[in-house]
Order: structure tokens, then C-alpha cells, then sequence
């Protein structure tokens, strides 16, 4: 088995942060005064300085231990302060590790904000020649790849401008342009991709899968876009509080980083009060081990577990009403009409498990109404969005486009059971047709 191009030893980071004891929202010019006046009287009278701060180490990695294979697209995903970017500046060598080490074999080149490693008052063309001598190229194999450098970033009309005069885009197209074509057996990518429009954010997309598959080089891929994450790496590594939560397949790796970036809704029973003959006490979104998460993934099983307590009145229903972010209901479980089946006729609490069929939600968020009721006659307790939770992505077939629910073309994928068939038409071609 070959040596890791990447092997990461018992990483840790650490940043010593500054707390004010005291945070007050504005500063008058008289509080200034008073300060000033306070400090000068302690000083003569000999008294200690208030301590107006405190520090404590924030560690933004602890213990990252991972190695990475030649060839392999990787994702690093995670929340907001996970660790990721520090993570990736330390690879990239731009801040030093607290504990551990790292070994890297192979040429490192890293894009981790728009204009990485560009000197602002040096014109485009002369940031290629300097980045590519940062990363070790030497003066003829940047000249082998400038014009397709130049033709990748879409900037040749302004190649002699001061990049300080670029957009944003127009930074960002060029930083990317000269990472990937200068040939390095490492590429790092963090967040910046979401800079550029959709046309080019495609083009950076299909880049990387060439640098990898084709290529052969090892790309390290941050991105908070799913489709993206799942259509360009092998491999994800889900980091949370700066530590690794989880590592494996792709698939399996958004999952986890859906999963723990939910928030669960548990709200209490005795905050959703009774009704005459039941009371809802609890309800919540479980996966297949019974664990509860506030996310759900399209095509698999929706389950819940809802608590309840009965009087042990016969002929009660429970009812579940799925509901869109618009708050319009789109979906209806019922325990009675749809299934025959009541609640248990001896009074008690008890916990039902409801395991609905595969939904193919669009992305966005959703919610449960939970209802009892007295069969065909009344509502006896009701509970609003008594589960809240999100679908982050949704693609039926797994393909990069996110059905998203804002889009407004509705909450559900509706699949064809059967391949799509185009037959010719037999009779005569429509006027309306021919004059296309």
C-alpha cells in the first residue's frame, strides 16, 4: 500500500482569547472623563488596577489525527467554527500547529480566500509568474501554462491591470485559474468557489475532477454546498468543536454533518397543555437506531415516536400533518382512517413509533401538527409544529441539482416509475409545429 501523501498527527490549535469583564454599548465622552479621573486617583492612592479582561485558550483543532491518500478527493465539512479553515491554513502552512505534527509529500498549492498569495499592485499577468515561483514552478513551466491559465480565468482583457482593480470575481477566477494549472501534487480549496456565478463555479467544479481523476492529484475540498461536496470527493471528514466527529464515504459524511447541525424540537409536554381524554407528552424524528435528529433525508422511511397518555376512552385516532415552510399542510398520517387502529383502550402512557413511507421531500424546512382525536366526531388535543426539521438537499436520483421547496415548483419530486419514452408521431406534423 503506497505512503500517504498527507498523514496528520495529534493536530492541535490553540487561540488565546481577550473577554472584557465589563461590555457596555456605547462609550459617552463624559464615561471617558470618569475613567480617566479614577484610574489617576488609584494610582496616587496606591490601589490595584481593575481587571478589566480576561483570557482563556479557545482551541479551534485538538487531537485531529487523519491521513489522506494520493488520488483522493476529500471533503471537509462541518459548521461555522468547526475547525475547518484553520485546518486548511495550517496544511497550507500559513499558521503554525500548538501540538502535533504534519507530514506532506508533494508541491501544496491553496486557495482558501479570494486572492490568496496576489500582490494587489502587481498586474495580473505578473501575480501568475509570482504565484506559480511561490509554489516552486520554475520560470518555463509557468510559461507552458499561462495561456490556458488565462483562458480558464476569462481575464485576458485586463491581464495588464493592478489586480487591486479586479472584482471580487475577477480575483477569485484568476486566483483559481493559476492553483489548479500549475500543476501541484496537492490542491486545497476552501469556501471561495461561492464568489464566482454559477457558470464558473461549474467550470471550478469539473477543473477539480480533472486535477483528481484524470490527473491523479490530491484535492482537500471545504464547501457548505452539498451537491457540490457529494458530486466532486470519495471521501468526507466531518469536523465538529475542532475535533474529527466522523470520517468515511461521502454519503455517509453529510449524513453525520446534517445530523449535527440540526436542532432537535423536544419541547415539553406540559407546555402543550391536554385534551379531554388524551394529553401529547413528547414526539420526535428518530432515525433507524432511535436516535433523535432534526433532519430528514428524501427516499427513506420518516419515523417518530410520539408520547402519549390515554383514559382508555375507546375509538381515539392520532393524527400527523406534514407542513411546508409556508406553513401549509401537504401531507396527512392517521392511525384510524388510514390504518384501522386506535389508541389503546386501558388508560396509560404509551410511546407509538410511526415509521412512514419513503417521502421525496424538496430541500428546506418543515414541520408536524400532531392531533388526537375522537373518531369522526372531534379533535380532542392538538399540538402545532410539535417537530420542526430540515431536508438540506434533495435530488431524487442523486444528481447535482437541489430541488429546493423556495423555488416554488412544490414540496414534492414526482418520479417517473418507468424510463421516459419519445415516440415519433405517426400523422401529419402540426402547422404550428412546422413553422418552428
Amino acid at each position: 500500500m503506497s505512503e500517504p501523501i498527507v498523514t496528520i498527527e495529534n493536530l492541535g490549535k490553540t487561540y488565546r482569547l481577550t473577554h472584557q469583564a465589563e461590555r457596555q454599548r456605547y462609550t459617552t465622552l463624559r464615561d471617558v472623563i470618569a475613567d480617566g479621573v479614577k484610574r489617576l486617583i488609584r494610582r496616587r492612592t496606591g490601589e490595584e488596577e481593575e481587571t478589566l479582561a480576561r483570557t482563556e485558550d479557545f482551541w479551534a483543532l485538538k487531537d485531529v489525527s487523519l491521513e489522506i491518500k494520493q488520488g483522493e478527493v476529500v471533503g471537509i465539512i462541518g459548521r461555522n467554527g468547526a475547525g475547518k479553515s484553520t485546518l486548511l491554513k495550517i496544511l497550507s502552512r500559513i499558521t503554525e500547529p500548538t501540538t502535533g505534527r504534519i507530514r506532506i509529500r508533494g508541491r501544496v498549492a491553496s486557495l482558501l480566500e479570494v486572492g490568496t498569495g496576489f500582490h494587489p499592485e502587481l498586474t495580473g499577468r505578473e501575480n501568475i509568474y509570482l504565484n506559480g515561483a511561490i509554489l516552486g514552478m520554475a520560470h518555463t513551466e509557468i510559461h507552458e501554462k499561462f495561456d490556458e491559465i488565462v483562458a480558464f480565468a476569462e481575464v485576458e482583457r485586463f491581464l495588464d491591470t493592478p489586480v487591486k482593480r479586479f472584482s471580487s470575481g475577477m480575483y477569485m477566477r484568476l486566483a483559481f485559474a493559476v492553483a489548479a494549472h500549475l500543476e501541484p501534487e496537492i490542491l486545497i480549496v476552501d469556501e471561495v468557489l461561492a464568489v464566482g456565478d454559477g457558470n464558473f463555479q461549474k467550470k471550478c467544479l469539473g477543473k477539480m475532477e480533472q486535477v483528481s481523476k484524470k490527473d491523479g492529484r490530491t484535492v482537500l475540498f471545504v464547501s457548505h454546498n452539498m451537491a457540490a461536496v457529494k458530486s466532486l470527493t470519495n471521501r468526507g471528514i466531518v469536523l465538529s468543536n475542532g475535533r474529527v466527529a466522523f470520517g468515511g464515504t461521502t454519503e455517509r459524511a453529510i449524513q453525520e454533518y446534517v445530523r449535527l447541525s440540526s436542532t432537535v424540537s423536544t419541547t415539553a409536554g406540559q407546555m402543550w397543555g391536554s385534551g379531554i381524554h388524551t394529553r401529547i407528552r413528547t414526539a420526535r424524528l428518530v432515525d433507524s437506531v432511535g436516535t433523535s435528529h432534526g433532519t430528514y433525508v428524501p427516499g427513506e422511511p420518516l419515523r417518530l415516536e410520539i408520547e402519549l397518555e390515554t383514559d382508555g376512552t375507546s375509538g381515539m385516532s392520532l393524527e400527523v400533518f406534514l407542513k411546508d415552510e409556508f406553513s401549509s399542510r401537504i401531507g396527512m398520517a392517521s392511525t384510524y382512517q388510514f390504518h384501522g387502529q386506535t389508541l389503546p383502550q386501558k388508560a396509560g402512557v404509551y410511546t407509538c413509533s410511526m415509521v412512514l413511507e419513503p417521502i421525496r421531500l424538496a430541500s428546506g424546512r418543515y414541520s408536524l401538527d400532531i392531533f388526537t382525536s375522537v373518531v369522526n366526531a372531534a379533535w380532542d388535543h392538538s399540538v402545532e409544529s410539535a417537530i420542526e426539521f430540515e431536508v438540506s438537499f434533495s435530488n431524487p436520483l442523486g444528481r447535482e441539482f437541489d430541488f429546493k421547496q423556495n423555488y416554488g415548483f412544490g414540496s414534492l419530486a414526482l418520479l417517473c416509475s418507468q424510463s421516459m419514452r419519445f415516440e415519433p408521431h405517426s400523422g401529419p406534423v402540426p402547422t404550428a409545429v412546422q413553422s418552428l
